[in-house]
């Protein structure tokens, strides 16, 4: 069973900086790492959205709303993808959760975690 745990999340001020953490299990962390992981968040009223995603090949993706504020990192040793937030805004509110997924055949299974909360005050 993949798992995938967050933590990290909390209220900060704005232009403050915050780093979320998601643990995965040995060996689904490793495959999840090599076919992509990383981090959506929703809003409320809002639909999910990608915030950062990396993979094995050292690829990196990040929404535009994040390029030069969020760094997406991996450290295999410990099983766990991080979110390095800074510069943070209200707008950045939202729970994050972290995302993997696993290339199948027909495309991709994708697995999330429960979520963390992050608020920006302003």
């Amino acid at each position: 069973q993949v798992q995938l745990v967050e933590s990290g999340g909390g209220l900060v001020q704005a232009g403050g900086s915050l780093r979320l953490s998601c643990a995965g299990s040995g060996s689904t962390f490793s495959t999840l790492s090599r076919d992509g992981i990383g981090w959506y968040r929703q809003a409320p009223g809002k639909q999910r959205e990608l915030v950062a995603l990396t993979n094995s090949t050292g690829s990196t993706n990040y929404a535009d709303f994040v390029r030069g504020r969020f760094t997406i990192s991996r450290d295999n040793a410990k099983n766990t993808v991080y979110l390095q937030m800074s510069s943070l805004k209200p707008e950045d509110t939202a729970v994050y959760f972290c995302y993997g997924r696993r290339r199948q055949t027909w495309g991709f299974t994708a697995y999330w975690g429960q979520g963390t909360q992050v608020t920006v005050s302003s």
